[in-house]
């Protein structure tokens, strides 16, 4: 046994005596990489700390945002150590960024689409035209924002279909922001028969739409002539009300229409149509 350590030992002391310098600086390099990952790693968490409150501070920049430059910051950083740890391991960086940067040209040219995304989803970010949660109407889609990324925009439907759309497609088209702003006005038409009495309609449905809690006294509520139409004179009914409850008021006061204009004697005509026959009595004649 003692043979064999000995033995053992004389073996690891030629190869130290052999390459001391080189074991000593294989050492360093390793301790030097072990830093570099360790500092990488605190400066990814302490950047992404910053940005945590940057934002919470500012308080008007969206959750994907904060997300998309969380992730660039720690790319960045630990992109920043892989380059250290290649030339403490005596690894030519120029040439390697060099080859990066042509290889980064040909992409650049083959993925000309995804990087106008990329340009337009930072855009959308930087303006914030919509955020997380918002309902938004984009050219051919629509429904509720669940995710901003770099390449993409995710959203829900309101009967729960996902739709990705390129950035760029959002970016080039107009959006229309339903949850933007803190007020919404509605506007439900409906239609009285001609034999009815235009005031008492209006007073009617005033009436109606003063005893409804759902909605804003100011803005006051309104009821406007929109239409005579042929069957009927169309009275427009116009309401503002906080954005989170337009639904229940549109749905409420679409339901409350019709008793309203019945227990007041009004009523719903019908679309009707008069038909005058010239000539009537002769063709009766002919036929005979």
């Amino acid at each position: 046994m003692q043979s064999f350590t000995g033995t053992l030992y004389e073996f690891f002391r030629n190869i130290w005596d052999k390459h001391q310098q080189m074991i000593l600086q294989a050492g360093k390099t390793v301790v030097l990489v072990l830093l570099v990952l360790l500092l990488a790693a605190i400066v990814s968490r302490i950047l992404g700390r910053i940005i945590t409150r940057a934002s919470a501070k500012l308080g008007e920049l969206d959750v994907s945002f904060q997300k998309v430059f969380k992730n660039f910051a720690k790319v960045m950083v630990w992109g920043l150590a892989l380059l250290i740890i290649l030339d403490l391991c005596g690894i030519n960086t120029a040439s390697i960024l060099t080859v990066i940067g042509a290889i980064g040209l040909a992409v650049a040219l083959a993925l000309k689409d995804s990087l106008s995304n990329i340009a337009a989803g930072l855009m959308l970010l930087f303006l914030r035209q919509y955020k997380t949660g918002d309902f938004v109407d984009c050219g051919t889609v629509s429904g509720s924002i669940r995710n901003m990324g770099l390449f993409c925009t995710e959203l829900q439907t309101v009967d729960g279909i996902f739709i990705a759309v390129p950035n760029n497609v959002i970016f080039s088209a107009p959006v229309k922001n339903y949850s933007r702003n803190p007020l919404r006005r509605g506007d439900i038409t409906v239609g009285i028969d001609y034999k009815n009495s235009l005031p008492e309609g209006i007073k009617t449905l005033q009436t109606m739409l003063e005893n409804c809690d759902l909605i804003l006294k100011d803005p006051a509520p309104e009821v406007l002539v929109a239409e005579l139409a042929d069957s009927s004179v169309n009275l427009t009914v116009r309401f503002w009300t906080a954005n989170e409850k337009y639904w229940d008021a549109y749905w409420h006061i679409k339901a409350a229409i019709k008793p309203a204009l019945e227990s007041a004697g009004l009523s719903i005509p019908y679309p009707q149509r008069v038909i005058t026959i010239v000539n009537a009595p002769q063709t009766q004649n002919a036929e005979k």
